[in-house]
């Protein structure tokens, strides 16, 4: 998983006791990660995110923060192949939602949600895919409340 801002806790505290993991991104494309002294594929790197292991991407010059550009290229070549996740109009309402009033709302908004729905998840394990259904039914009557309350068609 991609670094996340500590939090006062016991969490806080392991996880300052274990050092950040870095892969370093260098002008050729390549991804070196310092914990395993190796050169990682995009690929791998996604195993880290599936592992829940916490990394940082860095520029090997600058050392400028590219994590979030990497997991969004994950993300881009994830819903590329395969079924998508995301509808065209689910992108597009995301989209709209840069230079809205609401901007710093809807991650909280989408993060809260998928929260949720992961801590179901690992309650309820995998035992009925109607369960989930329902959830995701249930998700996107609240996404549709929460975007007409700002005037944007769902």
């Amino acid at each position: 998983m991609a670094r996340k801002p500590a939090a006062p806790s016991a969490d806080a505290e392991s996880t300052a006791a274990k050092p950040e993991r870095v892969i370093k991104k260098y002008p050729n494309r390549r991804l070196y990660d310092t914990a395993t002294s190796s050169y990682v594929t995009l690929s791998e790197i996604k195993q880290l995110v599936m592992q829940g292991e916490t990394f940082v991407v860095r520029d090997a010059k600058s050392g400028e923060d590219l994590t979030r550009s990497l997991l969004l290229q994950i993300i881009l070549e994830e819903e590329s192949s395969g079924a998508p996740m995301f509808t065209e109009a689910v992108l597009a309402n995301i989209i709209r939602f840069y230079g809205h009033a609401m901007q710093g709302h809807m991650g909280a908004y989408l993060e809260s949600n998928l929260q949720s729905l992961m801590l179901m998840q690992s309650k309820m394990g995998h035992q009925s895919q109607n369960i989930m259904s329902q959830m995701q039914e249930q998700m996107q009557k609240q996404t549709a409340q929460f975007l007409s309350a700002f005037g944007i068609k769902p």
